[in-house]
């Protein structure tokens, strides 16, 4: 499938997803997060949002790169600490970006690239999980070498990451419709 036939279908997509677009639009929730002028509205979720991909997206980062030899002074199963507060980050994420949706579905739920981002995302966390499983809760993170399986999930991960936030930040560039009202 080519790449118009995939923007071809936002069309498609728009229209069975109209009247839930419609609504969900114009709850309160959505009209106060996209017209408030309150620096709690669209602006902290936004902020919380960014705070939140620093924590999963920066620890995981760091943790894969430990775990591809970057400063190999550090203890491996030190790392371990950080975990909390990578999920901490994944949590907040998640609430701040359904706050986010919930403000501009239409263009969220339209656009091929949100889709690719939840997909990414999805694919980050669970190699999250396996570098967990794998390296803290089998006791490798304590002996060397590491597996090239472990090394692979780095890669992974960091590609992942990467991918997912670059089309978190093409959402702001590449949406068909902005609200379903317009």
């Amino acid at each position: 499938m080519d790449l118009v036939a995939i923007f071809d279908r936002t069309s498609d997509t728009l229209t069975r997803m109209h009247p839930f677009l419609v609504w969900l639009e114009s709850t309160s929730f959505s009209t106060w997060m996209r017209e408030s002028p309150s620096v709690f509205a669209f602006p902290a979720v936004l902020s919380c949002h960014t705070i939140g991909m620093g924590l999963v997206a920066g620890i995981n980062g760091a943790l894969a790169l430990r775990i591809l030899g970057i400063a190999p002074a550090v203890p491996l199963v030190e790392m371990k600490r950080f975990l909390p507060f990578m999920w901490f980050g994944f949590w907040l994420n998640a609430v701040s970006g359904v706050a986010l949706l919930i403000a501009y579905p239409t263009k969220a739920l339209t656009n091929p690239d949100f889709y690719l981002k939840l997909v990414l995302v999805a694919m980050a966390v669970l190699l999250a999980q396996q570098i967990d499983r794998r390296l803290f809760r089998s006791g490798w993170a304590a002996s060397l070498p590491i597996s090239p399986t472990v090394r692979f999930f780095a890669i992974a991960s960091l590609v992942s990451w990467a991918g997912a936030i670059t089309a978190g930040r093409l959402l702001a560039y590449t949406y068909k419709h902005l609200m379903a009202t317009v």
